[in-house]
């Protein structure tokens, strides 16, 4: 009986070096596929090829340019340009990796994909329904951008981390001497060098599209001036430039009217907001209202919130508190416990 095939992408770093070598470990015909999708990506190719030399695995690289630019940085620009902050990542995660390297991996048999994602999956038997899961490190918890994924998806996604914590995956590497051991953890955008969002901005959206505008406060009174609303988002206090007894921060952002309405701390925090493009993972739609902890940015703690179905594909959702710049083009992702709900894309507040 042939060994089971997975597809590990691995970046060269000591969570999907970590990952590929637990799945070897369990038997698996491991295939390390590195995904070239922007910019120079020889370092990683080579450092991806070192781990897989030493676990005794094959190593592939695949040309995922064309689609990474289109699915997410062409996203990425316009969802900045209609006065939005979106999250890359989420995009990425269904489009390239359990979109396009997920299809390369069926192409060469493989049963599975596996990621460095610390996130769990487990098979609901009385449900049939594969539930994603929170990782068992809250600190390092990466269920967030993962709640686009589909039952098929699911079916064919493996998490080897997941049981595990960021010190233990580092532990691992040591032990098995890999060199991502000793790599260092990268916190920016990967097609953005340095997190220099203000230069990939100008260079990649039309000047028209970032042209000196008002800043406005709560009552709609001009007060000052912004350099153009890609340069913003919600809550934002930095580079506001207007004197006040208090602090003032970013409260919205008028595409139509290239303005940016400014106030203070308070005057930021939302009780409700709607999403678009839900995705459900636990259930196979809302009919009606629910009951569920609601996270509006990766690092916001969950917050008790009923969300209520709008038509196909919208929901309001109603906090018990208020909520501090909740921002458009954001994740609204929602739990029950440590079980990911489903989760939308935050079109207005």
């Amino acid at each position: 009986m042939r060994a089971k095939r997975v597809v590990v992408a691995m970046s060269g770093g000591v969570d999907s070096s970590v990952c590929a070598a637990l799945l070897k470990d369990e038997g698996f015909d491991v295939v390390g596929i590195t995904m070239q999708m922007s910019g120079p990506s020889d370092f990683k190719a080579e450092a991806a090829k070192k781990t897989a030399d030493k676990l005794g695995i094959e190593h592939r690289l695949l040309n995922l340019r064309d689609i990474f630019q289109e699915k997410v940085i062409a996203d990425f620009c316009e969802e900045y340009k209609a006065g939005r902050t979106p999250n890359p990542c989420i995009k990425c995660n269904k489009y390239i990796k359990f979109g396009a390297l997920l299809k390369e991996a069926r192409r060469l048999g493989a049963d599975y994909i596996a990621t460095g994602h610390y996130a769990r999956i487990e098979f609901d038997k009385r449900r049939k329904r594969y539930l994603l899961k929170k990782g068992i490190d809250s600190r390092k918890d990466q269920s967030y951008f993962l709640y686009t994924l589909s039952q098929e998806q699911l079916k064919q996604a493996l998490f080897p981390l997941g049981a595990f914590t960021k010190d233990r995956a580092r532990e691992v590497a040591q032990e098995k001497g890999l060199a991502a051991a000793k790599s260092s953890e990268s916190q920016e955008i990967c097609f953005i060098p340095d997190n220099r969002y203000g230069e990939f901005l100008k260079e990649y959206i039309p000047e028209r599209a970032h042209k000196p505008g008002s800043i406005v406060n709560k009552e709609g009174k001009v007060i000052g001036g912004h350099q153009g609303i890609i340069f913003y988002t919600i809550g934002q206090r930095k580079g506001i430039g207007i004197a006040d007894r208090e602090p003032l921060y970013v409260a919205s952002i008028d595409r139509e009217n290239n303005t940016i309405a400014v106030g203070k701390k308070k005057e930021v925090y939302s009780d409700e907001l709607i999403a678009d493009n839900v995705n459900f993972i636990s259930v196979d739609g809302l009919e009606a209202p629910m009951k569920v902890e609601a996270k509006v940015r990766y690092l916001h703690p969950p917050a008790s919130a009923t969300v209520v179905p709008q038509d196909k594909d919208r929901v309001r959702v109603k906090f018990e508190r208020p909520q501090w710049a909740i921002t458009p083009g954001q994740a609204a992702v929602f739990y029950n416990g440590d079980t990911v709900v489903g989760g939308g894309r935050i079109c207005s507040v």
